[in-house]
């Protein structure tokens, strides 16, 4: 997925009106922050494809930065299921964190992403998807959501946090000149709405995403259509449905708290998360929707990066972000997490040599771990730490 160049004056379509997507029961939520007192579950698949990182930091003889690896692939990520053929990571994940929550003691917050809309990424590409148009839109219901609703609502021993749809709101708010992006917003509205109903479980909290503060950060009309649509989506899906609060910099790069304001973020109040989220906030309790987020630091770039918002792929210099942090100043927040495997190219662009978005970018990794976040420690041993419960990798 790729964050959209900035076009706050691009008109907005017409409203789509609901179409009824087919509800679950309402049912009893936790009104708890579900990051306190749980652990991010490990992503098993991404701590393997750490082995290639650690093993070139060893060639080198950098010791250091080995052990820094060894660190990262014990923390906790968000797990992708960008496909229908991909559901059965989900599978995988929730054994995972069953395994370790039942044998290990430590409580678990299982982060997934739910990413397939028809059409997605209609702005840019780099990630489009396997549906499209109103048959893709079948497929999506019946097929990858109730897929979804039906493993999640068998694990109800887990917690779970689900990011729902990056960038598609961006894409419905600024990007309506993109005849694509026009043609995909009643299809978006009614794909989100169906997929909120349906998981309308106590056990999830999901985070409807948006975007981040250099795409729907500025000032005033931009943040008020932003809720606006946020609100749409929330009423379509009916029977008192509710979200937990939205997710931001997924798969960006901005710093929650900027030591440097760059000089493109001029005249925005959002120069960085910290204050998007503060600034996105009124505009939704207004419209009675929740004020929580969770925001995506598993790459952040380092002061002079950029030179605008619009460079959104395989940024350098960068460095990993802070990992899973829920004690902030800002009372918005409910946790900084990892929700893009920092590792996973953004596409072929960016950096020379880049492969296709998604696959593995194991110089740029090496880079990030060498510009972590202080909270990234290095560990104190070069063997990774197993447990017997942990898939062999």
């Amino acid at each position: 997925m790729r964050s959209a160049p900035l076009a706050s004056a691009l008109a907005l379509g017409a409203l789509v009106p609901s179409s009824g997507a087919v509800p679950t029961a309402i049912v009893s939520r936790d009104s708890s922050n579900p990051f306190v007192g749980r652990k991010l579950s490990i992503n098993h698949s991404y701590a393997a494809s750490l082995e290639a990182t650690f093993d070139s930091f060893i060639e080198e003889g950098d010791e250091l930065n080995a052990r820094k690896t060894r660190t990262v692939q014990g923390l906790g990520t968000f797990q992708w299921a960008p496909a229908i053929s991909l559901l059965a990571s989900l599978d995988a994940a929730i054994s995972a964190a069953r395994a370790e929550q039942n044998q290990g003691g430590v409580p678990q917050v299982v982060g997934l992403v739910l990413y397939n809309l028809p059409d997605r990424d209609c702005s840019a590409g780099e990630s489009a998807g396997e549906l499209s148009g109103e048959d893709g839109l079948r497929r999506y219901k019946n097929e990858y959501v109730d897929g979804w609703a039906e493993r999640l609502s068998r694990a109800s021993d887990l917690t779970f946090a689900v990011v729902v749809e990056p960038d598609a709101v961006g894409n419905m708010v600024t990007n309506q000149g993109v005849p694509l992006c026009a043609e995909a917003k009643p299809i978006y509205e009614e794909g989100i709405a169906y997929a909120i109903s349906k998981l309308q479980l106590p056990n999830v909290n999901l985070y409807l995403d948006a975007s981040h503060g250099g795409w729907l950060g500025w000032p005033d009309n931009l943040v008020l259509e932003a809720a606006q649509q946020f609100k749409d989506i929330v009423d379509r899906a009916g029977n008192n449905a509710t979200i937990r609060g939205f997710s931001t910099n997924v798969s960006n790069y901005n710093p929650f708290k900027a030591t440097v304001r760059e000089d493109y973020t001029e005249w925005s109040p959002s120069w960085d998360e910290d204050h998007y989220t503060s600034s996105l906030a009124p505009y939704l309790e207004e419209l009675d929707l929740p004020t929580r987020f969770i925001v995506d630091q598993s790459r952040v770039h380092l002061p002079g990066a950029r030179e605008e918002w619009g460079e959104w792929c395989n940024v350098a210099p960068a460095g990993l972000g802070a990992p899973q942090k829920t004690d902030l100043e800002n009372p918005y927040i409910d946790s900084l997490v990892w929700v893009k495997p920092p590792g996973e190219s953004d596409g072929r662009c960016g950096l020379e040599g880049a492969p296709a978005a998604g696959q593995w970018f194991n110089e740029y990794v090496q880079m990030l771990v060498e510009n972590a976040h202080e909270d990234v420690q290095p560990a104190d041993s070069l063997e990774r730490v197993t447990k017997s419960w942990w898939p062999q990798i």
